[in-house]
């Protein structure tokens, strides 16, 4: 892979990098690029303890950009999970939907710890997030273990290390403490974000009885994220164009003013250089005609004076 790339790429040496640092999958987390492609991962993290999510293995794209690590990168879960709709880019801090806030240090590790922190959050509407139930998330996180990619062929199952206490703690704490540094869209405040990781462990214990009826209710909720998703993304394109449009109108008017400067300029320029021209053909004319008189009073005169010389000689 590396004679593909430049080696004088600040992110291609940046990649390479974190591609050694990633290669042995953790009891939380791994990523690894997709076949020889440097700029396109996959990952895959472990649901946070104590929440709807534990238990759950989830699997997603991470797509980066040439001028990587100064530009974010684009997040996409592929398993389903209630948190963040599947094949669609989520909005995170951390991804492309915000590159001013995003950070060069930060790195992919950081995006998979980030990921694992927000997903016990409420999606507050936010663009790629879902509100499942904990019973349905619970029902999602069961499945998700047997889960295949089809692209890389993983199966959830068999890719990150078995759960041990001390490694569960610390990463998982880890995750935590970065989820209170980085906000979701549309969310109100960190504390507020590290404060809903903390409260959803309450009423996780309680069964699921009816499976039929929850997955009934999952179609149901995706259903009604899918409503109320279109016509934010609507607002979003509407407000984008008109905000377009309101800055281009002074620069369009500034030159269509130019425009009619110019060609009222042309127009007086050509206006003056006729009348010159007009006024001295004029001229011409005028002073022109005395000596055409004078011209033909001489030649009258010499007319009569032949004719009399004539006369005379036939006389003598």
């Amino acid at each position: 892979m590396e004679q593909q790339y430049s080696s004088r790429s600040p992110a291609v040496k940046r990649l390479m990098q974190e591609a050694k640092e990633l290669h042995s999958p953790t009891e939380m987390y791994h990523a690894h690029p997709v076949e020889d492609n440097l700029f396109e991962w996959h990952f895959t993290v472990r649901g946070a303890p104590d929440t709807a999510f534990a238990g759950g293995i989830y699997h997603g794209r991470i797509t980066l950009p040439a001028e990587y690590p100064m530009k974010p990168p684009s997040i996409m879960l592929y398993t389903p999970n209630g948190r963040f709709a599947i094949n669609t880019k989520i909005c995170l801090s951390i991804s492309g939907y915000h590159p001013e806030s995003w950070q060069p240090s930060w790195s992919i590790r950081t995006a998979l710890l980030a990921i694992i922190g927000f997903m016990p959050t409420p999606g507050n509407g936010a663009i790629g997030a879902l509100d499942y139930t904990d019973e349905e998330r619970q029902v999602l996180a069961k499945k998700s273990v047997d889960w295949r990619c089809q692209t890389c062929n993983a199966c959830m199952k068999e890719i990150l290390l078995p759960l041990t206490t001390t490694g569960d703690n610390n990463e998982a704490s880890e995750a935590k403490e970065l989820a209170k540094q980085i906000e979701f869209k549309d969310e109100s405040a960190n504390a507020s974000a590290a404060s809903a990781f903390n409260a959803t462990a309450v009423g996780n214990d309680s069964s699921v009885n009816d499976a039929s009826n929850v997955e009934q209710s999952i179609e149901t909720t995706e259903q009604t994220q899918r409503a109320q998703r279109r016509p934010r993304v609507r607002r979003e394109r509407r407000n984008t164009s008109n905000h377009a449009n309101d800055t281009a109108a002074p620069f369009n008017y500034n030159i269509v003013l130019l425009n009619v400067l110019i060609l009222f300029v042309a127009i007086a320029l050509a206006y003056l250089i006729f009348r010159r021209i007009y006024m001295e053909s004029t001229l011409d004319a005028l002073n022109s005609t005395p000596i055409i008189d004078q011209i033909s009073i001489q030649s009258a005169s010499e007319t009569e004076l032949n004719d009399a010389g004539e006369t005379r000689e036939r006389d003598l």
